[in-house]
């Protein structure tokens, strides 16, 4: 365990980090500092707000606001007060996180309500609080009794019939999975940690919270992705951990021709999409970076499978997912799908006993939805995917979600979605109707925009007299997609 610690659960870890790193800097979020220790103790507090505001443990908390320190606090302090952390992402639509918030049975809802002018109305009978109003200081120190099996997260990721599901995780499996990876990515003490991934998602909070409690390294959070505002918090705070996608490689690269101070960079993590063999060639030739790794993982899986390793030729870097983490299984099955199996493997998800049962066979093996191969030395390499999804810029959108969204148009009679190449965002949308009246481009992809995190709704309209089936009367996908190609 890192630095020869075990932590069954992360309030536990929160307090040891209080105790490990003491007055090292925490988390620096613009004017606001604070050292390991002030930040346990904030937990506390902040659990003792919660515990007075008629939280108890099991129940569950949902956060709807951008990276920050209050982000942190509030979400070790909930959990501290043995509740379940429901994260949602600012991208999300008031409707779409409203459906998040009713399914999981948030009892509070937490909010930035000015963020970007976004409406961050909470459901009837949900009560809403400002994340800024004082309300996480105004306890008294808290811990309720939390064990290792218990829920800790539940996070929602997109089905492929259009249904987010809830992913259940508890302390324990989560706190081993994390550790394994600060070990692997070589992150430690000192380091300071620019965390542009949101915490809404897997990658942003475990590998970006999680992992810098865990390892005594300083968070800094970005609560927009802004490559000026990046490139100056890299100078001015000498950030030495950057992990992001591809895309975010590119613009460093563009900015040290520039003359831009990035001598601080250490360490750089990507993966969510194919990377060719030259970026990380150029990475390594043109950045100060140490290392550089990739992985591979899935928030079904606790968003870790596996890893490359430091020293790793680019060839292996770019082409392979790294190999397979600890306690981790991977194999590929007759049909190419990737199977994972092990303690990182989710405990289920949530209320949706006929959707586990699909996902998790009876020998305990996840059926990822990924198409992939195992190279000679046991490296993953993911070859495509099964399910009908594409990735937009690292994050997931399945084409059934945005089909029903643009079929409440009343000009759609029908509507097939895929993902095509784009060179910044690595895929986007582009939607193919069959109009049953007067409709235009630019006004359909409006009406997804309005209803829709922008990331999910499609960069393009084209419409067709009718959708090309086959031979099982579903839409044929790659007829589209040829068609697109070729023109």
């Amino acid at each position: 365990m890192t630095g020869g610690m075990t932590y069954q659960t992360i309030p536990e870890m929160v307090r040891g980090a209080g105790d490990r790193f003491g007055d090292a800097e925490a988390v620096a979020d613009g004017p606001l500092r604070l050292t390991f220790a002030d930040l346990a103790g904030r937990a506390r507090v902040a659990a003792g707000a919660f515990a007075e505001a008629g939280i108890r443990p099991g129940d569950r908390v949902a956060i709807w606001a951008p990276n920050s320190a209050e982000w942190i606090i509030a979400a070790f302090g909930l959990l501290t007060a043995g509740a379940v952390l429901v994260p949602i992402s600012t991208r999300y639509k008031a409707a779409e996180a409203g459906e998040i918030i009713g399914r999981s049975g948030a009892k509070l809802l937490l909010v930035h309500p000015d963020f970007l002018g976004l409406d961050f109305s909470a459901p009837a009978g949900v009560p809403s609080i400002d994340l800024r109003s004082g309300f996480l200081g105004s306890g008294s120190p808290f811990a309720a009794p939390v064990r290792g099996d218990d829920l800790c997260d539940i996070f929602f990721t997109s089905g492929t019939t259009g249904r987010s599901k809830g992913v259940l995780m508890t302390h324990a499996q989560t706190i081993r999975a994390w550790v394994e990876w600060c070990s692997l990515v070589g992150l430690r003490p000192g380091d300071r940690y620019l965390i542009v991934s949101p915490f809404s998602h897997i990658f942003g909070y475990k590998a970006g919270c999680l992992a810098a409690m865990l390892a005594g390294a300083t968070m800094l959070p970005a609560a927009v992705f802004d490559v000026t505002a990046v490139l100056d918090l890299i100078a001015r705070e000498r950030v030495t951990v950057l992990p992001g996608p591809p895309t975010l490689y590119h613009s460093l690269l563009t900015a040290a021709a520039g003359g831009r101070d990035l001598s601080s960079l250490r360490l750089a993590v990507t993966g969510a999409a194919d990377i060719p063999v030259d970026l990380v060639r150029r990475i390594r030739r043109e950045l100060p970076f140490e290392t550089v790794l990739t992985g591979y993982g899935l928030t079904e899986a606790g968003g870790t499978v596996t890893l490359s390793r430091r020293g790793d030729p680019p060839e292996d870097i770019a082409r392979t997912a790294g190999l397979p983490c600890a306690g981790t299984e991977v194999r590929i099955a007759a049909d190419g799908e990737v199977l994972v199996r092990g303690y990182r493997v989710m405990r289920g998800y949530l209320d949706d006993p006929d959707g586990t049962a699909a996902a998790v066979d009876a020998g305990g093996w996840l059926h990822t939805g990924d198409l992939g191969e195992l190279d000679a030395g046991g490296r993953l390499r993911i070859a495509g995917r099964k399910k009908d999804v594409f990735f937009v810029g690292g994050f997931n959108v399945y084409p059934a979600e945005v089909e029903g969204y643009l079929l409440e148009h009343p000009a759609v009679a029908q509507a097939a979605v895929i993902g095509v190449p784009d060179d910044r965002l690595g895929q986007v949308g582009a939607a193919f109707v069959v109009a049953d009246g007067p409709a235009r481009e630019a006004d359909l992809v409006a009406w997804c925009r309005s209803r829709m995190a922008g990331y999910k709704a499609p960069r393009s309209v084209t419409f067709v007299a009718e959708l090309p089936l086959n031979a099982a009367g579903k839409v044929d996908k790659p007829r589209l997609e040829a068609r697109l190609a070729s023109a």
